[in-house]
């Protein structure tokens, strides 16, 4: 029961952006990517999850023993895959309790007054979906969102961006229990924030113009990436092995 990526190559507009990536994410896992801007990291959970606007254009990705590279993501999503954006676009006319509501009778949602709590959504439900939301209102909406799907694989596009720390304590907590339903989850982030609220984390990828150039434990990595800066953190791990 796993995500596999099989030396996957992406491009955008003809332009090859993840070049030749492998990785494998099993059931309950936390996987984080790492990498400076530009470095494909968006583009690789665009690939995964069947989006249009990218394009494989070589290898595999495999799903629970199931080739899905040319599935479209509507079928995937069917699959259990979901994805939580970076930047969710605003949807007016559109209450986020209407779609809580067209989900949870799509789901089921035998938590959805827990999750509300948790990710304190309550007091905006009955505003349009996204609009005017602050940066931690549009990340918990979307993580609320992505929950309510019950997937077994979530895709979390940059979950600490623009957030306050109250907010990244409650993603953080959301994502805890997501792992605890056995949830297999690809984390991009670029602060490294919420990484220091997760209390397991299985591996972390440093991914470079489009290459995962290597990949360890977060206490492995983290400490030298975020001292050093990548270019001179990589020199430090790449010479230690």
């Amino acid at each position: 029961m796993t995500l596999e990526l099989v030396n996957l190559r992406v491009c955008v507009e003809d332009r090859e952006v993840i070049k030749g990536v492998s990785l494998r994410v099993e059931r309950g896992e936390v996987h984080v990517v790492v990498g400076p801007n530009g470095s494909g990291k968006s583009t690789l959970l665009s690939a995964i999850m069947g989006l249009r606007k990218v394009k494989v254009c070589g290898g595999s990705i495999i799903f629970e023993g199931r080739d899905i590279t040319d599935m479209p993501s509507y079928e995937r999503a069917k699959l259990g895959i979901a994805l939580a954006h970076q930047n969710p676009p605003e949807i007016k006319g559109v209450r986020l309790l209407d779609v809580m509501n067209a989900m949870a009778k799509k789901y089921g949602c035998s938590d959805c007054t827990s999750l509300t709590k948790t990710l304190l959504v309550d007091s905006f439900l009955s505003r349009n979906l996204f609009v005017g939301f602050s940066g931690g209102e549009k990340k918990r909406a979307e993580l609320f969102l992505l929950m309510l799907q019950n997937p077994e694989l979530a895709l979390l596009d940059e979950p600490d961006s623009g957030v306050d720390v109250e907010s990244i304590g409650m993603l953080a907590r959301a994502i805890e229990s997501l792992r605890n339903r056995g949830t297999r989850i690809i984390l991009v982030t670029h602060t490294g924030a919420i990484m220091e609220k997760l209390s397991r984390i299985n591996k972390v990828h440093v991914l470079i113009d489009g290459r995962i150039v290597y990949s360890d434990s977060p206490d492995v990595v983290l400490p030298v990436i975020f001292k050093l800066g990548f270019k001179k953190g990589l020199e430090v791990l790449v010479g230690g092995v």
